[in-house]
């Protein structure tokens, strides 16, 4: 039996985990966790998360609970996700990170507490993504020197608190990677007035917030005469949720280091 701790227990994707480990049986919720003062302290998750009583009743403090845990899924904030992170550092106890939003300072803050645990790290759970970075990656070392240029859009829904998406900077990140480009020099996320033409070497990264879109990726590779574009679509956070429980198996006795869902899924 796999006893898993939620952190971000009463949020959208706290409650999809929930019930995806509620519902297989050798998986157990043995705590969950929220911020300090939400209302919804000292109910039970699985009550709240809408599959019936678990017996983990909501707490504000993951040491009080983290003993009861093999590993724990963070979806919460980046500044709760680093207390998490570095409380599992401690006890040594597996993490998987679904946050995003980290600067290149909080990553190495993670790296740093990954010499002591093993922590999958990643800016996104869905299977399908993780073969997109792949797909984007050898497309763009296809087509690096062909005379494309590459431009990333990603739609979320209105309550996302971030841009550009995790999973857009880690699709720019693969792509300036693979042309030996340094991001943070090449990176286009808006443009209006008299831009000149654009730079063969610019990587456009844009962000789009309407509504309630889970969230959609397009890399567009576009020469003069074609264009080649990678979509992906998802239609519910139950992918996600499906994807981070497949990352908490994933960690049963692995050695510390950080992973990512291309580790998880063996498709690098």
């Amino acid at each position: 039996m796999l006893k898993i701790g939620v952190c971000g227990a009463a949020g959208r994707m706290g409650c999809m985990i929930i019930r995806q480990i509620a519902s297989q049986s050798d998986l157990k919720l043995s705590a969950a966790v929220e911020f300090a003062g939400n209302p919804k302290i000292g109910i039970d998750a699985g009550e709240q998360a809408g599959c019936g009583k678990l017996g983990a009743n909501i707490s504000s403090d993951l040491a009080k609970v983290i003993s009861a845990c093999d590993v724990i899924i963070d979806f919460s904030s980046i500044e709760n996700t680093l207390q998490s992170a570095a409380l599992c550092s401690s006890a040594k106890k597996g993490i998987v990170i679904g946050t995003t939003g980290f600067n290149d300072a909080q990553k190495a803050e993670i790296a740093s507490l990954a010499k002591k645990t093993a922590i999958v790290l990643s800016a996104n759970m869905s299977v399908g993504v993780n073969l997109l970075f792949k797909l984007v990656k050898e497309a763009a070392a296809a087509l690096k020197d062909k005379d494309f240029d590459i431009e990333i859009v990603e739609t979320h829904h209105r309550f996302k608190k971030d841009a550009p998406s995790g999973t857009a900077m880690k699709l720019a990140q693969v792509i300036a990677d693979e042309k030996g480009l340094d991001l943070k020099k090449v990176m286009v996320s808006g443009r209006e007035g008299q831009t000149g033409e654009r730079s063969k070497d610019a990587i456009g990264v844009f962000a789009l917030r309407a509504g309630d879109v889970v969230g959609d990726h397009t890399v567009t590779f576009g020469a003069l005469g074609e264009r080649l574009e990678l979509t992906h679509k998802a239609h519910s956070r139950e992918t996600f949720a499906k994807g981070a429980v497949i990352a908490a198996r994933f960690l049963q006795g692995k050695a510390a280091g950080i992973y990512d869902m291309q580790d998880v899924l063996q498709i690098k």
